[in-house]
């Protein structure tokens, strides 16, 4: 499989865009007209730079409104097609992309069209180069790739193709099945993008929401299967226009359109196996049993606040690292371990965030495995030096530079917490928390499709509906990462406003890290006792809060008023009841909280986010009061 990317997908100048792409591992790239145009190079110097940089160029692009034109334009059009044709053997770019045309003077009629293809075709076949035909989505005449391939049939020129493109045809709903029939040799390249679901102008969707396959809504999967029982072996290329892109890191960006494209892939061998032969097999993608630990860094005197905090949610010290300042608080089957080192990358994220969560430990099947499968997904491994006595529990980087530990039950690794600690009998007042209910990842707006599409591509998850979170300062885009079985619960938070809450978290922690870790009890109000009998003020909600509650829901008054004392906030949806009570700030905006699940209740608490935002903002700046 070849892969190749469009320069418009990433920001920067033409040389930064090809080292990005070059650096994340393509083997070729489109070139876009601006982009070049806009280079203060010559086109063989361009041509050299590609090819130190080890790629090919598949595309030029895009030649606009050329087909079906009345004379003069008709051969106003052929004149700039062969200047095009000269800047692409200077550049040496062997396939130009011909868009289906929006001109108002083009004129319909398949026939019309194949006819200027075919002379077309001539011309370029006399370089020694090839032509595309692509239909838009919102083409003039043409706007289905079964007519664009109609033209190219009937054109019959050797040197003439059809280039597929995924958002054109599934912005329109067209059946990617009607792509099984097509020859696999006549069509030339095949650009992949997905986008999220929205209803709106098809050249606005498409000019400023595409995003990478595995990122967004559309059936890109179904798409890509029916190109590869068509036998066609070209590169799969991404053409993505977006405007978090446009402004985003090009080596970032360049390297999530990289994993898109093996994670699609993947999914196409999968399902369609006479595919196989063309796909590496990669090891599955990876069901989680659950998070087995998170482990927070701190120096000396943070630590004491934490475990001051932790006593009061009712865990007990139950182990002390042999050689490390590093111990083990449990509670329930919940482990969260507390990192005093002066060295390691533990020292190095306290030193840049302050005390934070900065790594988690998932349980697996086989911890080796997934470890393969994050590598061949462009995950960077993380690896430190291991001390006689100590386990090499593979890992990789996550949000922020933290850190995923896979550890799993048929090896050493579930032997962990016996080989690395001394196990001590713990002694606190357990609060009745069970596990790990899910993870909240705060990041500015902009990471969040890379970090979807790495938990994507790596695990057996799915991701949610984006939801606005209203932040009495602005909106917070959130979208849930989880499996079927609960086991593995995350929810990204993109902050767009430093004045947000997530914001807030971000600017004063310097960059994207864990905001708040949730518990599960299965009893909330006995929770709630025993944290106030540990001494634990809960974060103070308004009692406006529960006096709309009460009226928006119907609820029985005794009820609220026991919410309201416990200053517990509740939702509830066709499969059951959510109850979720919250810790005070801990430094600038992390926070625990606890929830307990009643049946099949799905989401989150979004509805009472604004609530809860409020009052920890309260007690992050107190409200002044203004001087008679």
């Amino acid at each position: 499989m070849k892969t190749s990317i469009a320069t418009v997908s990433i920001s920067g100048d033409l040389r930064e865009k090809l080292e990005a792409i070059a650096a994340a591992g393509f083997d070729g790239v489109e070139i876009f007209e601006n982009d070049f145009l806009a280079f203060d190079r010559s086109p063989a110097e361009v041509r050299g730079m590609v090819a130190d940089l080890g790629l090919e160029i598949t595309l030029f692009q895009p030649f606009r409104d050329f087909e079906g034109l009345p004379e003069p334009q008709r051969g106003q059009a052929f004149d700039r097609a062969e200047r095009k044709f000269d800047l692409m053997e200077e550049l040496g770019a062997p396939l130009v992309l011909v868009c289906s045309s929006v001109a108002p003077a083009a004129l319909g009629g398949i026939d019309r069209a194949a006819a200027d293809f075919r002379e077309l075709g001539e011309r370029a076949a006399k370089r020694g180069l090839k032509v595309g035909y692509e239909a838009l989505a919102w083409g003039r005449h043409v706007n289905d790739h079964r007519d664009s391939w109609e033209v190219v049939r009937r054109a019959d020129h050797p040197n003439v193709g059809l280039i597929l493109d995924s958002f054109h045809s599934l912005s329109r709903r067209i059946s990617s099945d009607t792509i099984r029939s097509i020859p696999g040799d006549k069509i030339f390249i095949v650009q992949l993008a997905d986008a999220p679901a929205l209803d709106m102008d098809l050249l606005y969707w498409s000019r400023h929401f595409r995003n990478m396959p595995g990122e967004g809504d559309l059936p890109v999967v179904d798409f890509a299967r029916a190109v590869a029982a068509t036998g066609y072996n070209g590169p799969l290329s991404l053409e993505i226009f977006n405007d978090q892109f446009r402004s985003g890191s090009p080596r970032t960006i360049a390297l999530d359109g990289h994993r898109s494209l093996i994670f699609l892939m993947d999914q196409v061998r999968e399902a369609e196996p006479a595919v196989a032969p063309k796909v590496p097999a990669l090891p599955p993608r990876v069901s989680v049993k659950g998070v087995s630990f998170v482990e927070f860094t701190a120096d000396e005197t943070e630590a004491d606040t934490l475990r001051a905090m932790l006593g009061k949610l009712g865990f007990a010290r139950t182990g002390k690292h042999k050689s490390k300042s590093v111990e083990r608080f449990s509670q329930g089957a919940i482990n969260i371990v507390v990192n005093t080192e002066r060295e390691g990358l533990a020292h190095a994220a306290y030193l840049t965030h302050g005390t934070s969560a900065y790594a988690m430990g998932l349980l697996v099947d086989d911890a080796q495995a997934t470890l393969a499968r994050a590598k061949a997904l462009d995950a960077q491994p993380f690896a430190q030096r291991v001390a006689p006595g100590e386990l090499a529990i593979p890992a990789v980087r996550g949000v922020g530079g933290g850190v995923i530990y896979f550890l799993d039950e048929h090896t050493d690794l579930k032997r962990v917490w016996d080989v690395e600690f001394e196990a001590e009998p713990g002694s606190g007042n357990d609060a009745g928390l069970m596990g790990f209910d899910h993870i909240a990842q705060t990041m500015n707006y902009e990471e969040m499709l890379t970090w979807i599409l790495f938990y994507r591509a790596i695990f057996v998850v799915d991701k949610g509906p984006m939801v606005d979170v209203v932040d009495p300062s602005g909106l917070v885009r959130s979208q849930v990462i989880e499996n079927s079985a609960g086991s593995l619960r995350l929810t990204l938070n993109g902050a767009e406003s430093h004045r947000t809450l997530a914001g807030h978290f971000i600017a004063e922690t310097f960059g994207s890290s864990v905001q708040h870790i949730a518990f599960s009890s299965a009893d909330i109000f006995a929770t709630a006792q025993a944290l106030k009998a540990n001494g634990l003020i809960p974060l103070q909600i308004s009692a406006n809060y529960y006096d709309d509650l009460q009226a928006r829901l119907s609820l029985d008054a005794d009820f609220v008023a026991r919410l309201a004392e416990c200053n517990i906030l509740y939702d509830r949806d066709a499969g059951g009841e959510f109850f979720q009570l919250y810790t005070p700030n801990f430094g600038e905006g992390f926070f625990f909280e606890i929830v307990e699940r009643r049946g099949r209740y799905a989401g989150y608490g979004a509805v009472n986010a604004p609530f809860r935002i409020a009052a920890q903002k309260r007690s992050i700046r107190p409200p002044t009061i203004p001087s008679k």
